[in-house]
Protein backbone atom coordinates (compact mmCIF):
# COMPACT_ATOMS: atom_id res chain seq x y z
CA UNK A 1 0.00 0.00 0.00
CA UNK A 2 1.31 2.99 -0.88
CA UNK A 3 0.59 6.19 1.25
CA UNK A 4 0.60 10.07 0.22
CA UNK A 5 0.41 12.98 2.73
CA UNK A 6 0.23 16.52 1.61
CA UNK A 7 -0.42 19.91 2.87
CA UNK A 8 -0.08 23.46 2.48
CA UNK A 9 -1.26 27.07 3.74
CA UNK A 10 -3.50 28.72 1.09
CA UNK A 11 -4.10 32.37 2.06
CA UNK A 12 -7.60 33.07 2.40
CA UNK A 13 -10.12 32.32 4.59
CA UNK A 14 -11.37 28.45 4.80
CA UNK A 15 -15.02 29.28 3.99
CA UNK A 16 -13.80 30.97 0.46
CA UNK A 17 -10.95 28.00 0.20
CA UNK A 18 -13.88 25.61 0.25
CA UNK A 19 -16.41 27.86 -2.04
CA UNK A 20 -13.99 26.61 -4.31
CA UNK A 21 -12.82 22.97 -3.42
CA UNK A 22 -16.03 21.56 -2.48
CA UNK A 23 -17.80 20.92 -5.64
CA UNK A 24 -16.93 16.79 -6.91
CA UNK A 25 -17.68 18.39 -10.19
CA UNK A 26 -15.33 21.32 -10.18
CA UNK A 27 -11.93 20.32 -10.64
CA UNK A 28 -11.72 21.74 -14.15
CA UNK A 29 -12.57 25.32 -12.76
CA UNK A 30 -9.16 25.40 -10.42
CA UNK A 31 -7.15 22.38 -11.24
CA UNK A 32 -4.95 23.50 -14.26
CA UNK A 33 -3.90 18.94 -15.16
CA UNK A 34 -7.96 18.79 -15.49
CA UNK A 35 -9.61 19.44 -18.73
CA UNK A 36 -13.08 18.69 -18.43
CA UNK A 37 -15.51 16.79 -15.95
CA UNK A 38 -19.10 15.72 -15.81
CA UNK A 39 -21.10 14.02 -13.17
CA UNK A 40 -22.61 11.03 -14.63
CA UNK A 41 -26.66 10.31 -14.28
CA UNK A 42 -27.42 13.68 -13.82
CA UNK A 43 -26.99 13.38 -10.07
CA UNK A 44 -26.40 16.25 -8.03
CA UNK A 45 -22.13 16.30 -7.34
CA UNK A 46 -22.57 17.07 -3.71
CA UNK A 47 -24.92 13.63 -3.87
CA UNK A 48 -22.73 10.47 -1.80
CA UNK A 49 -22.44 7.87 -4.25
CA UNK A 50 -21.96 10.50 -7.19
CA UNK A 51 -19.87 9.50 -9.95
CA UNK A 52 -17.42 12.19 -11.68
CA UNK A 53 -15.92 11.11 -14.83
CA UNK A 54 -13.17 13.90 -16.01
CA UNK A 55 -10.44 13.87 -18.35
CA UNK A 56 -6.69 15.43 -18.54
CA UNK A 57 -5.53 17.45 -21.06
CA UNK A 58 -3.34 14.23 -22.46
CA UNK A 59 -7.12 12.79 -22.98
CA UNK A 60 -6.32 9.93 -19.86
CA UNK A 61 -10.17 9.25 -18.75
CA UNK A 62 -10.90 8.74 -15.00
CA UNK A 63 -13.85 7.93 -12.97
CA UNK A 64 -14.09 8.59 -9.19
CA UNK A 65 -17.26 8.10 -6.71
CA UNK A 66 -17.94 10.69 -3.90
CA UNK A 67 -17.92 8.29 -0.60
CA UNK A 68 -18.12 11.17 1.93
CA UNK A 69 -18.88 15.00 1.97
CA UNK A 70 -19.03 17.11 4.83
CA UNK A 71 -19.73 21.20 4.76
CA UNK A 72 -19.33 20.97 8.30
CA UNK A 73 -16.15 19.29 8.61
CA UNK A 74 -14.62 20.80 5.38
CA UNK A 75 -13.84 17.58 3.97
CA UNK A 76 -14.79 14.76 1.19
CA UNK A 77 -13.74 11.44 0.17
CA UNK A 78 -13.59 9.40 -3.09
CA UNK A 79 -12.71 6.39 -4.66
CA UNK A 80 -10.84 5.90 -8.59
CA UNK A 81 -13.22 3.75 -10.13
CA UNK A 82 -11.16 3.42 -13.34
CA UNK A 83 -7.98 5.07 -14.34
CA UNK A 84 -5.00 3.90 -16.89
CA UNK A 85 -2.38 5.78 -14.64
CA UNK A 86 -1.48 2.39 -12.73
CA UNK A 87 -3.49 3.21 -9.75
CA UNK A 88 -5.25 0.88 -7.80
CA UNK A 89 -7.51 0.30 -4.84
CA UNK A 90 -7.01 4.65 -4.35
CA UNK A 91 -8.84 6.73 -1.88
CA UNK A 92 -8.32 9.61 -1.14
CA UNK A 93 -9.46 12.51 0.85
CA UNK A 94 -9.60 16.43 1.17
CA UNK A 95 -9.69 18.37 4.05
CA UNK A 96 -9.20 22.27 4.93
CA UNK A 97 -9.07 23.20 8.67
CA UNK A 98 -9.10 27.55 9.23
CA UNK A 99 -5.66 28.97 10.16
CA UNK A 100 -7.23 31.64 13.13
CA UNK A 101 -3.83 33.51 12.78
CA UNK A 102 -4.35 35.81 9.72
CA UNK A 103 -7.62 34.59 8.26
CA UNK A 104 -6.06 31.22 6.81
CA UNK A 105 -6.49 27.81 5.20
CA UNK A 106 -4.64 25.02 6.02
CA UNK A 107 -5.36 22.41 3.39
CA UNK A 108 -4.50 18.31 3.30
CA UNK A 109 -4.49 16.24 0.50
CA UNK A 110 -4.24 12.22 0.94
CA UNK A 111 -4.45 9.05 -0.93
CA UNK A 112 -3.87 5.33 -0.21
CA UNK A 113 -3.45 2.81 -3.31
CA UNK A 114 -1.54 0.09 -4.75
CA UNK A 115 0.67 -0.03 -7.83
CA UNK A 116 2.60 -2.41 -9.70
CA UNK A 117 5.57 -3.60 -8.30
CA UNK A 118 8.51 -1.65 -8.51
CA UNK A 119 6.31 1.51 -9.39
CA UNK A 120 5.68 2.86 -5.92
CA UNK A 121 7.87 5.77 -5.51
CA UNK A 122 7.23 6.81 -9.12
CA UNK A 123 3.08 6.63 -8.52
CA UNK A 124 3.81 8.27 -5.11
CA UNK A 125 5.50 11.12 -6.78
CA UNK A 126 2.94 11.63 -9.53
CA UNK A 127 -0.19 12.00 -7.16
CA UNK A 128 1.94 14.29 -4.61
CA UNK A 129 3.60 16.59 -7.01
CA UNK A 130 1.37 16.38 -10.32
CA UNK A 131 -1.81 16.50 -8.51
CA UNK A 132 -1.66 17.07 -4.92
CA UNK A 133 1.36 20.03 -5.01
CA UNK A 134 0.11 21.23 -8.22
CA UNK A 135 -3.22 21.48 -6.99
CA UNK A 136 -2.38 23.80 -4.27
CA UNK A 137 -0.43 25.91 -6.30
CA UNK A 138 -3.35 26.72 -8.40
CA UNK A 139 -5.31 27.63 -5.55
CA UNK A 140 -2.60 29.76 -4.27
CA UNK A 141 -2.00 31.66 -7.55
CA UNK A 142 -6.43 31.87 -7.70
CA UNK A 143 -6.78 33.51 -4.21
CA UNK A 144 -3.62 35.82 -4.59
CA UNK A 145 -5.47 37.92 -7.54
Amino acid sequence: MVTVFETSVIDAPIDKVWEVVRGFNDLPKWHPGIARSEIEDGLNPFTVGCVRNFYLHDGENIRETLLAFSDIDYTFTYDMLTTGLGLFNYLSTMELRPITDGDRTYIQWSAEFTTEAGKEDEKADMVANGVFQTGFAALKEHFAK
